[in-house]
């Protein structure tokens, strides 16, 4: 078997969980990784991870108007972008009627509409050069729903459409789009990357209450494990025609298969009502 070609990574939210994962599986097969941190003693911490391979950018994927300069810099130094790794986001836990609105902007934004602007920050290149990989990494909760994560669920679904969309307009340029989408896994999604509104309507205690009782207490305990997903990441960037949507988790594979089973059931239960519209 050939050597894979050493690529440049680009990899948002590099600090720690998936990312971190994913910059360190990158660096360990002998690419290149861009890894956007949030302070100066992360950068320094990240580039200590390989001398003259690990350059950390500070960089906030919410100032969409820094991005542009972010990445053109960091590629002054390493070359074109090859792979785009949106990894980038949190979580926010609360019932859509006690949750701020203003809790659903921020979400929103670096979830979806800062994953998008780095998109279009390496996109041109890649269009030209006729080459290139974008990763973005949604969530089981982007193809199914819970109780008490609406913002959430909302911006990974909003990911997943935009990202099945890009990958049927850019296909002809040579370039793949890939979402990820894990299931539990033992980052700090669930922990400190966590948003949680305060609870403050009774009615919603049955529903949700134990809900958030049962994500606090499997904190740590997830099943998936980060450096496999990682490694996954990494083979899926060498096939030649890799999916369009991949569920990571036997959780994930149980739970999209539930939502896509039932939604089938639905359209079959009101398809004469569904043709009913059409003229005649």
């Amino acid at each position: 078997m050939d050597k894979p070609a050493q690529r440049v990574f680009l990899i948002t939210g590099a600090s720690s969980g998936f990312g971190r994962a994913f910059a360190q599986a990158a660096l360990s097969a002998g690419h290149t990784v861009i890894g956007t941190v949030r302070s100066a003693a992360a950068k320094a911490e990240f580039d200590t991870l390989h001398a003259g391979r690990a350059h950390g950018v500070i960089l906030d994927v919410t100032d969409f108007a820094a991005i542009d300069a972010a990445v053109k810099q960091a590629t002054a130094l390493t070359g074109p972008v090859d792979v785009l790794i949106n990894n980038a986001g949190y979580g926010h836990e609360g019932t859509l009627e006690e949750s701020p609105l203003d809790e659903l902007v921020q979400q929103f934004n670096v979830n979806v509409f800062g994953a998008v602007a780095m998109i279009k920050a390496v996109l041109p290149s890649m269009r030209m050069r006729r080459t290139g990989h974008i990763i973005n990494i949604t969530s089981m909760a982007g193809l199914a729903t819970f109780p008490g994560i609406a913002y959430y669920s909302g911006s990974k679904f909003a990911l997943e459409g935009m990202s099945e969309t890009l990958a049927k307009e850019v296909r002809g340029f040579g370039i793949k789009v890939t979402t990820v989408a894990p299931g539990a896994f033992r980052t700090d999604w669930a922990g400190r990357s966590m948003v949680r509104t305060a609870r403050s309507i009774e009615d919603y205690d049955t529903v949700f209450a134990p809900i958030r009782r049962a994500r606090r207490a499997k904190d740590g305990k997830q099943t998936g494990d980060p450096a496999k997903a990682a490694q996954v990441l990494l083979d899926i960037v060498e096939h030649d025609n890799p999916p369009v949507h991949l569920l990571l988790g036997n959780d994930a594979l149980s739970v999209v298969r539930e939502k896509l089973s039932a939604l089938t059931a639905e359209i079959d239960a009101w398809e004469a009502v569904s043709k009913s519209t059409d003229f005649s």
